[in-house]
């Protein structure tokens, strides 16, 4: 995939000092208000059993660990049920087992089959969780398609089953062009959308995988298949899209050249590419329709050594935060394991993903976990809260006039290091006039085998801060370094979740100097 070199995940000198500037007030470019469910999952359907065992096994490290999430913000976490063996997952209503999969003698997953008890499965979700539901695409089976959308709406309460998506990443298969692609996909959700009498639009549009062109004007880049050049051709033509989702994946695996750039400090933030793609889906759909249906560090089901470690946790909440200053309403994180139908050249056979957050299962590539990662969304929950009228805004290194984040072109001098967020809550009396949180990130890399003093930054956020007489608190998110995949030393406000609950002694500092340190390879959220 096509890369644009923001920020990585540094290594060079850190910046000693960073003197936040104001003003204190709510920014021009702020976000529109966050969604609580901003930090979502999307589950490969083949191992939706896996994640979240049965009604007679139901897997509870996986259900703690969405419990926890939904305590931070009053709402859970949006499942999607999806990814690359949607296009090969087919409804049986004869089926004893809520889910079968079919794997041939090389050891290959060729199809997925579900039952009705698989909705009792995706019940097991925490009280209010939210679904969308992945159809076969590829193989142009309509008949097939809308028998498991009738499944899924009989076999899911109304309120839960938020949207319908028809194909995972079809700009991967069948040559589709934005036009061709249009004429069935259109054609499928007006007819499915009549057979099944929606009241309203229920579709998710696009699921895309490649990258913007970059530069915009680039050869082939006005003909990708996108959520834009849908829309462009028509498919909304029968108003039944609700929503648009497109997928990143920063680096890959699936295949030898692409795996060898794909490096902890290689792991960048490109959500720039997008842009324009989700200020036009807002302005045509809606301020809350553009979404990052799926996305994760490194595709082909992550990199042991990169995705299963701490620097993936900051990887994380800086993406989720920055896409949520862009105006990207959720991010789905894709959960699941490899697959021998994505690519026959991949680094990874078996077992589950180097890129999920725990394993809630016994696997070829580790036994039952919780991976440092998990706690990134710890820290985004408790920076959302329960508000529903907060807003994001990128605070360092702040904006060029075109809307990117670039750092070079704003004289950044910490190298995309340091990086600073803003939430304002319109709830609270301070309302548009100070933020109610910030978040503060440095990025800089720093490994537990090294054996030098662990560089640190002081950030200087007195610009911000109501009274300077009055103490804040401090959450700091931590390990001891970059490189550490192991759980039960990474904590969260002191506290460590590799049995699925808090354990140990929450920390929160209380503070009234304006100058915050912040380690190499740590987060801090500042309530104010």
């Amino acid at each position: 995939m096509g890369l644009l070199p923001l920020l990585p995940l540094c290594n060079v000198a850190s910046l000693s000092t960073l003197k936040l500037k104001g003003p204190s007030s709510l920014p021009l470019d702020a976000s529109h208000v966050l969604d609580p469910a901003l930090a979502s999952f999307s589950i490969e359907t083949a191992f939706f059993e896996e994640f979240f065992g049965n009604v007679s096994s139901p897997n509870q490290l996986s259900l703690d660990l969405l419990a926890n999430l939904k305590a931070r913000t009053g709402t859970p976490a949006e499942i999607r049920i999806g990814g690359i063996t949607a296009d090969s997952t087919y409804w049986d209503a004869a089926q004893d087992v809520a889910l079968f999969n079919f794997i041939d003698k090389t050891g290959a997953l060729q199809n997925t089959t579900i039952g009705p008890a698989f909705w009792e499965s995706v019940g097991l979700l925490p009280t209010g969780t939210k679904v969308i539901m992945n159809l076969d695409l590829q193989d142009l089976d309509y008949q097939g398609a809308l028998s498991m959308a009738r499944a899924a709406t009989q076999g899911l309460p109304s309120e839960q089953l938020v949207a319908l998506e028809i194909g995972n990443e079809p700009d991967h298969y069948l040559a589709f062009t934005p036009q061709n692609y249009t004429n069935i996909w259109g054609t499928w959700a007006k007819n499915i959308s009549a057979a099944l009498d929606f009241k309203s639009p229920t579709f998710q549009v696009a699921a895309t995988a490649e990258d913007p062109l970059w530069p915009y004007n680039s050869p082939g880049a006005s003909s990708q298949l996108d959520c834009v050049s849908a829309l462009a051709a028509g498919v909304n033509d029968a108003h039944v899209v609700k929503s648009c989702s497109e997928h990143t994946y920063q680096y890959s695996v699936c295949d030898p050249p692409r795996a060898a750039v794909a490096t902890l400090p290689n792991l960048v933030k490109y959500l720039d590419l997008w842009q324009p793609r989700i200020k036009s889906v807002r302005a045509q759909l809606g301020s809350d329709a553009f979404t990052i249906g799926e996305y994760n560090s490194v595709s082909c089901s992550g990199h042991d050594g990169v995705s299963n470690t701490f620097g993936q946790a900051l990887w994380l909440l800086d993406t989720t935060l920055y896409a949520a200053s862009l105006n990207v309403s959720r991010l789905y994180l894709h959960q699941g394991g490899p697959l021998a139908l994505q690519s026959s050249t991949q680094l990874n056979h078996g077992g589950l993903s180097f890129y999920d957050m725990w394993y809630p299962v016994q696997n070829q590539n580790g036994a039952i976990q919780v991976f440092p990662s998990y706690l990134s969304y710890l820290f985004i929950g408790e920076a959302l809260g329960h508000s529903k009228n907060l807003q994001i805004a990128n605070l360092y290194p702040g904006r060029q006039a075109n809307g990117s984040s670039i750092t070079t072109a704003l004289g950044d001098e910490s190298a995309g290091q340091l990086v600073a967020y803003g939430f304002w809550d319109s709830n609270l009396p301070s309302a548009h006039k100070f933020p109610a949180k910030l978040a503060l990130l440095n990025l800089q890399i720093f490994n537990q085998t090294q054996t030098i003093p662990r560089p640190l930054a002081t950030f200087d956020i007195s610009a911000f801060r109501q009274d300077i007489r009055r103490p804040f608190t401090i959450r700091r998110l931590q390990g001891p370094g970059a490189d550490v995949k192991a759980g039960n030393v990474t904590t969260w406000a002191g506290q460590v979740y590799s049995s699925g609950s808090a354990t140990g002694k929450l920390v929160e500092e209380k503070q009234v100097s304006s100058q915050i340190e912040v380690q190499a390879s740590e987060a801090v959220l500042v309530f104010l």
